[in-house]
């Protein structure tokens, strides 16, 4: 490369710092095509994750506008010179993709491609994905006219050495691809691990409820024609117990719905949840923000479990007339804070005795997102979950 072997070998190092920072699997694509497009000096780059029927299960590209993506139309097919990548697992460097004799031809929105340097993802004997750039800029690092030619020597614009940098990459690419992965599935299973110990939650809350309901009713019955005074105070027992039961099926679908951080954020989120849940509770519940600045996909979730987790304590334990749940920023990270009026407790005389309510899951999703959690509480005076998690 015309940077030299130094500035090269730091561009890799670059590159692949910057996969690393990411734990989802989409950020991650975005970044290894990102990154193999600034590392190569390509005009184009992208990168295909195949799916089982022939298509693209995801497709990323950088250096294409939203508009020029759009207006280009359905993903690729799994053919021409992707299929080769994909199912030959080799590399390919074409001096003009448009003359191999595997070209289809693009759609009338696609830009033209001419010097084509692709390399296949490989975990193990798996190809798990086709990483492509197009059309080498010149040595200047100006761009190639908008209608690009091939090198009059016929050459392609990679060299050998693009090819290994590249190879490079793709290995490391392969890794980030797998744990990035990885880590998907694991927030799967402890999604679905907190639906699984809610709907328990649910079954046994609102079981008691109802049973109880039950037999109120039924002593209501045998008392209607003997003393209706009495029958009458059952009733508004039978009232109480009706409205109970349907606050905990309120709540408990409240916490069993995915939270849509992905769609609107952590703090539209919060919001949503602490709405609905001061309707479903007796106790006022409100939520409050400032400059708050969006952060990683781990740390929002860990806050967002958190909150659930304390709101949850401080609701169904505590006897609170107002939980505030509020987030703010602080330097680069935030800090939640979910506080209650409630009974109160001595966190040293739980531990001994046992009882975490909580804390201890709480405390392993702080110490995972990078962050600190704190409980200040005492018989009596309420109770302060705190936790501090650091920015991107």
């Amino acid at each position: 490369m015309s940077q030299g072997p130094r500035s090269g070998l730091a561009a890799v190092s670059a590159a692949l710092l910057a996969m690393s920072r990411h734990l989802e699997v989409r950020d991650v694509l975005k970044t290894i095509v990102a990154s193999a497009r600034d590392l190569l000096d390509a005009q184009y780059a992208a990168l295909g994750v195949p799916d089982d029927h022939g298509g693209f299960a995801q497709f990323v590209v950088d250096g294409v506008s939203d508009a020029q993506w759009k207006a280009i139309g359905p993903l690729p097919r799994q053919h021409g010179v992707l299929a080769a990548m994909l199912h030959e697992a080799k590399a390919e460097r074409l001096a003009d993709v448009r003359k191999d004799p595997r070209f289809e031809g693009w759609p009338d929105a696609h830009p033209d491609l001419v010097d084509f340097l692709g390399l296949p993802i490989r975990d193990g004997d798996e190809v798990i994905g086709a990483l492509f750039l197009a059309n080498k800029l010149r040595p200047d690092g100006g761009h190639r006219p908008d209608a690009p030619c091939p090198r009059q020597d016929g050459s392609c614009g990679f060299t050998e050495e693009d090819q290994e940098l590249l190879a490079i990459l793709a290995q490391h690419a392969a890794i980030a691809l797998t744990n990035a992965r990885l880590y998907e599935r694991s927030r799967e299973l402890t999604i679905a691990e907190e639906r699984s110990r809610l709907a328990h939650e649910l079954h046994d809350a609102v079981s008691q409820k109802l049973f109880s309901l039950r037999l109120t009713a039924q002593a209501a019955t045998a008392l209607v024609d003997r003393d209706p005074a009495r029958a009458k105070g059952e009733l508004h027992q039978v009232a109480a117990l009706a409205a109970e039961a349907a606050d905990e099926l309120r709540a408990a679908v409240v916490e069993l719905r995915p939270a849509a951080l992905d769609e609107d954020g952590l703090i539209a989120t919060l919001r949503t949840q602490t709405q609905v849940l001061d309707r479903a509770h007796t106790a006022r519940v409100t939520f409050t923000s400032n400059g708050f600045r969006a952060l990683p996909a781990v740390q929002e979730e860990a806050l967002l479990r958190v909150a659930q987790e304390a709101l949850h304590n401080a609701l169904r334990h505590s006897g609170a007339e107002h939980v505030d749940v509020s987030v703010e920023r602080r330097g680069c990270g935030a800090v939640l804070r979910v506080t209650d009026d409630g009974d109160g407790f001595d966190p040293k005389a739980v531990r001994r005795a046992g009882r975490h309510l909580g804390l201890v899951s709480m405390r392993d999703r702080a110490s995972g997102a990078g962050g600190a959690l704190s409980v200040e509480s005492a018989p009596g005076k309420g109770t302060t979950i705190e936790m501090e998690v650091p920015g991107g």
